[in-house]
Order: structure tokens, then C-alpha cells, then sequence
């Protein structure tokens, strides 16, 4: 039985290339058009697992993802860094003086802004996902609007590359996660990056301490984001992610932020990908 698979988009999208890259096996994808909708996929058993975008090294992290694993009780169980390239595509036999229209995610229109500026006539529409977009101008053989996706999006829906990566930083890269219902076990000689969440008193250096706590136990902090959390003003959660050499000297920060936090939780421990 073919592993399932939930994707924010449709075939041709980032997160589909991801799946092809990660799984080694034969998968099947469901397409979701919302993570929200991803999420659910996992929650009901539709899915087995699910690829989410969680930061882009030109837009930054995604944190109402990071929120939706939390809310959600989901388990990072590991993650793939995709380099993105962005193309700017429309109908075959187009020039980019007859496009009026640009649309794509927004998270890849601001990838391309400095592309965009170039062109001021173009319009230029958020909408839900790249490969969506170049396949709705291709179904609906939409002259004068354009998407910009992967080469594989323009492959596959018969479009034409007008601009080839148009991204502004060429180094840009989407680190993904891969998330479960359930937690996946992992040895710990295997694990050397982790994803956690706590909440603090509202009092000076409480932030600080906890960061100490990490440098003492030489966990490298990759990254750090507050949320408010809405029901208490001024009140923040804090979604950190760490890398270590050490599984035990995770284990030792852990069990400190434990009793430091007022509320403290591991969103998933697994293998660090970075290239």
C-alpha cells in the first residue's frame, strides 16, 4: 500500500518537488489547496503524513505553520531544505509586452519583487499556489496573465518560460518539515536538531536565562520567534529551534526548561538536513 502524502498546492508545486525528493519510495499526494486543509488531511487519517513550508531564507519563518503544529498536537519527524527557483511564465507565444497580469503565492511574488519593479504595467495578484495558478492559465488558456512556479509547473501545464529564475537572491531556499499524528521514533545518535515551544513569566531576564541555559548546554539556537498569545495580552509564546552534537546535552536543557518555562514543549526532535 502506497504511502499518502499531504501537500500545500498541486503537482508541480515546491512542496510536491519536495515529496519527490524526500520519499525514496512510490507515494501517492493529496492535494490541499490551504495548510489548514493540510493539516486536516493528517488529523482525519486521509493522509499518512504531510510536507509544510516552514521559513524561506529571503521571506523568513512562516510562524502561523509553526502554530497550526502546535494547536494541532502534529510531530515534526524530519525536514528537506529545497532551493527555490522562481520562473516567470504565461501561454506559449506570448511576449512579456502583452502580459497584464502576474499571479503567484505571495510568499513568491516578494521572492521576485525586484523582477516586478522592473515592470510597473504588470499587475500583480496574491493568490493561493504557483503550480494552481500556471495550471488555471493553462486550462483556461488565459492570455495576458502570467504565473510565476518551478520549471516542472511549466512543464507540465505547457507554458512558456518568458524569464527563467527571477528570483532576487539566488541562493533562496524553503526549509520544509515533515509532520505525523504521531511521534516517529528516532535513536537519539540520530537526532541533532529539535523544535520546541514555551511560554515565560512576565518578568526582566527570564528570556535571558533560558537563552543561557541553551549556550551553557551548547545548543546552537537557529532560530527564534514570539507569538502573542491571544487570549493573554501581553503574553508571548516562544518557538525556538536548536541544533547539538550532543543528544545529551539537549536532554540536560531540556529537563532545565522544563522547570524554568511555566509551559514548555518539544514540537519534534529529528535529523538535521541543512546542506
Amino acid at each position: 500500500m502506497k504511502t499518502k502524502i499531504a501537500i500545500q498546492g498541486i503537482k508541480g508545486s515546491f512542496h510536491h518537488q519536495v515529496v519527490q525528493e524526500y520519499y525514496s519510495q512510490n507515494v501517492e499526494v493529496d492535494e490541499c489547496m490551504s495548510f489548514e486543509e493540510l493539516v486536516d488531511s493528517v488529523l482525519s487519517g486521509k493522509t499518512d503524513q504531510a510536507v509544510m513550508a516552514i521559513e524561506n531564507s529571503i521571506a523568513g519563518p512562516i510562524i502561523p505553520n509553526y502554530a497550526l503544529i502546535d494547536k494541532n498536537n502534529l510531530h515534526i519527524i524530519g525536514e528537506h531544505y529545497l532551493s527555490i527557483h522562481q520562473n516567470f511564465m504565461a501561454l506559449k507565444g506570448q511576449k512579456m509586452e502583452d502580459i497584464q497580469e502576474v499571479h503567484s503565492h505571495p510568499i513568491a511574488l516578494l521572492q521576485c519583487m525586484q523582477f516586478l519593479k522592473k515592470y510597473p504595467h504588470i499587475k500583480i495578484v496574491e493568490d493561493k499556489d504557483t503550480a494552481e495558478t500556471a495550471r488555471r492559465i493553462h486550462e483556461k488558456q488565459l492570455k495576458g496573465v502570467a504565473a510565476i512556479a518551478s520549471k516542472a509547473a511549466s512543464e507540465m501545464y505547457d507554458l512558456e518560460i518568458l524569464a527563467p529564475e527571477i528570483q532576487t537572491i539566488n541562493n533562496n531556499m524553503t526549509r520544509f518539515v515533515i509532520i505525523n499524528k504521531e511521534e516517529k521514533f528516532v535513536e537519539e545518535d540520530e537526532i541533532n536538531r529539535a523544535s520546541i515551544k514555551f511560554e515565560l513569566d512576565h518578568k526582566r531576564g527570564s528570556l535571558a536565562a533560558v537563552l543561557n541555559v541553551m549556550s551553557d548546554c551548547k545548543l546552537n539556537l537557529t532560530k527564534i520567534q514570539s507569538l502573542p498569545k491571544i487570549e493573554t495580552p501581553w503574553k508571548y509564546s516562544f518557538f525556538v529551534d536548536v541544533t547539538f552534537e550532543k543528544y545529551e546535552d539537549y536532554a540536560k536543557a531540556k529537563s532545565l526548561l522544563e522547570i524554568m518555562a511555566e509551559y514548555f514543549k518539544v514540537l519534534g526532535e529529528y535529523k538535521n538536513t541543512k546542506p
